[in-house]
């Protein structure tokens, strides 16, 4: 087989595959936990009759993978819809023009970056009255954040840049780190060492003070206010997708009230709804690239 015939070949298998014979299908692309989203996926599989193709993300690097994987499949694209648990990475698509100009970025549910205290330690009323507190003295050691260059950390810490300047975002940074911030790998970590007793305070997710609290560990979550951030989940429709119909009957599924009680049901969002935080997403996205080099310059060296 010579190599034209063989690529011919590779792509028809690819162009095949993306054909259910058992009937229609759709492919997602999804960083909300697999844990979340497969029940509300199998779901709309059994209601809809059509099957879903899924891919997840990987904890290790959380949505940037998949930014990455539909950014290098945007000439092909493979997958139809976005589901992503945070919004920042769905507009960073859209300004790279991943996604279809003719639909816009749909939102739903909401997440709430939060304190949370190991309550054996410390009461409601010790709580650092906002983050520029965290670099006073009392709290040198006792604090663990998730390393802000992946997930939600790191889309909140690039709000906090944009609202408080970048002069004053940047001296924050490097005053955590000499009060001894604990950086860890995730969210999930914070809750751990703050649950375990290792620090009495972090910065985490609503979702994972609700784990912690579901294992018996003794701690409390609370939301940041004035500092604080909605995180809300975002779909973002693939521009040139194979089948676009099939992205908007899944994201109508995805938006609906039994999906967004299923959620709450099961952790993933808050109940209610929570206050949501103006953020000017293209002046953040615009950043983007100096604010990871500047987080890369103080957490990682």
């Amino acid at each position: 087989m010579t190599d034209r015939l063989q690529t011919i070949w590779v792509i028809g298998a690819v162009l095949l595959a993306g054909c259910s014979p058992g009937g229609e299908s759709v492919t997602v692309y999804t960083s909300q936990d697999q844990v979340y989203a497969e029940p509300i996926l199998q779901r709309f599989e059994r209601e809809s009759g059509v099957r879903v193709r899924a891919v997840y993300d990987s904890e290790a690097v959380k949505t940037v993978g998949l930014v990455n994987r539909l950014i290098a499949e945007k000439r092909y694209p493979r997958c139809d819809l976005f589901w992503n648990n945070e919004a920042f990475r769905t507009h960073q698509l859209a300004a790279r023009g991943v996604l279809a100009s003719d639909v816009p970025i749909e939102a739903f549910g909401a997440r709430t970056r939060q304190w949370v205290w190991n309550t054996n330690q410390l009461s409601v009323a010790e709580l650092p009255p906002s983050l520029a507190a965290l670099t006073n003295a009392q709290w040198r050691g006792k604090v663990a954040i998730a390393l802000p260059l992946f997930g939600s950390t790191a889309t909140h810490f690039q709000v906090l840049r944009q609202s408080w300047g970048a002069a004053r975002w940047q001296a924050w940074c490097r005053a955590l780190l000499a009060n001894n911030v604990m950086t860890v790998d995730g969210n999930s970590v914070v809750v751990q060492l703050v649950g375990r007793g290792e620090v009495a305070l972090g910065l985490t997710d609503s979702d994972d003070v609700r784990a912690g609290l579901r294992n018996g560990l003794p701690i409390a979550g609370q939301p940041l206010g004035q500092d604080g951030m909605a995180i809300r989940n975002t779909l973002g429709h693939v521009r040139g997708a194979p089948r676009p119909d099939l992205a908007k009957r899944l994201a109508k599924f995805l938006q609906s009230s039994a999906v967004r009680a299923a959620l709450v049901e099961a952790g993933a969002i808050d109940p209610g709804d929570s206050a949501a935080t103006a953020i000017a997403w293209p002046g953040v996205v615009e950043a983007n690239a100096q604010a990871v080099t500047e987080l890369q310059s103080i957490f990682l060296e």
